[in-house]
């Protein structure tokens, strides 16, 4: 049996720069929640409240991705043998969820605005302006300070707030409508429009965390691909229960039985297997049992009794 574990410090480095980007956009957030909804009431803006709902989940979104981060860092132990660096991936999934739920209740909103169009105030133009700076500055900080490419948190932290920008974008332009031409209608249209858009993106991180706490082979890799490579190393007959999944954004792991011929050196055949899931497929954490030809065809012959 062989185990070949190699986990680089880029992705301690990833960590600090994610956890910092979070903190400073959560506190940005944050602050501009509670002037949103003192806005929205005031106003009596739907475009702006369901903004302000959707802030409110940036908020928890962010405050979750940071608790992630600093969950992730303690040690693993006889419990928890990878740790608890998995809990990013819950972290993901709840804000999927999350951005399902508030894109559904801004439609039940709207759908009742419909009925019974309000008179929205002018004052929610200003407010929105605001809104779309500060959003804009938070993207900026989590996609220059933090890994949004390749930390499934991070991304679904992000996608709450772009989700806000569309929606700050959506109240300037409704706020122009009831200015200039006093259509108190284009408030309920622009908080369905950018439901649709946040229910695009709650289901996409939804999907994503799901298959990586369903243990799923990731996207960017090929089962059948791996199976092949490994199956070409010299000495080896067959691979047989091969698994490959994700513990956590950016740490793929695999597992299998290599079925190999009796006078081989093992030793180096691990050493060319492990070298092969590295170089070719950037898989570092690998745990290969290699067993006999004999072993194998015992396992047939208990198959077939």
């Amino acid at each position: 049996m062989g185990h070949h574990h190699e986990h680089g410090h880029s992705h301690d480095h990833h960590y600090t720069n994610n956890k910092k980007a979070l903190l400073i956009s959560f506190i940005c957030i944050t602050a501009f929640m509670v002037v949103e909804v003192i806005g929205g009431f005031l106003t009596n803006s739907l475009a702006l409240l369901s903004d302000a709902g959707h802030m409110l989940s940036d908020a928890f979104a962010l405050g979750l991705s940071l608790f992630a981060f600093k969950l992730g860092e303690k040690a693993a132990n006889a419990q928890k043998t990878y740790g608890y660096k998995r809990f990013e991936i819950l972290a993901a999934f709840i804000n999927g969820v999350t951005l399902l739920a508030i894109s559904i209740y801004i439609f039940y909103e709207a759908y009742h605005r419909f009925l019974e169009p309000p008179n929205v105030s002018p004052m929610m133009l200003w407010i929105a302006i605001i809104g779309l700076i500060v959003n804009i500055s938070v993207a900026f900080i989590l996609m220059s300070g933090g890994d949004t490419k390749g930390n499934l948190n991070m991304r679904s932290a992000l996608l709450h707030v772009f989700g806000d920008l569309l929606g700050s974008v959506g109240a300037i332009i409704a706020g122009l409508l009831i200015m200039v031409f006093n259509w108190n209608m284009a408030d309920p249209i622009a908080s369905i429009i950018v439901a649709v858009l946040i229910l695009i993106s709650g289901y996409r991180v939804t999907r994503d965390s799901f298959h990586i706490l369903m243990e799923g082979t990731p996207s960017y890799l090929s089962y059948e691909e791996i199976e092949n490579k490994l199956v070409q190393i010299d000495g080896v007959i067959n691979i047989h229960d091969l698994h490959v999944w994700t513990i956590t954004s950016d740490f793929p792991a695999l597992s299998c039985h290599m079925v190999v011929e009796e006078h081989i050196d093992r030793d180096l055949l691990l050493k060319k297997a492990a070298n092969v899931l590295h170089d070719d497929f950037a898989i570092h954490h690998t745990t290969i049992q290699i067993e006999g030809r004999h072993a194998d065809l015992e396992d047939d012959e208990n198959n077939c009794n």
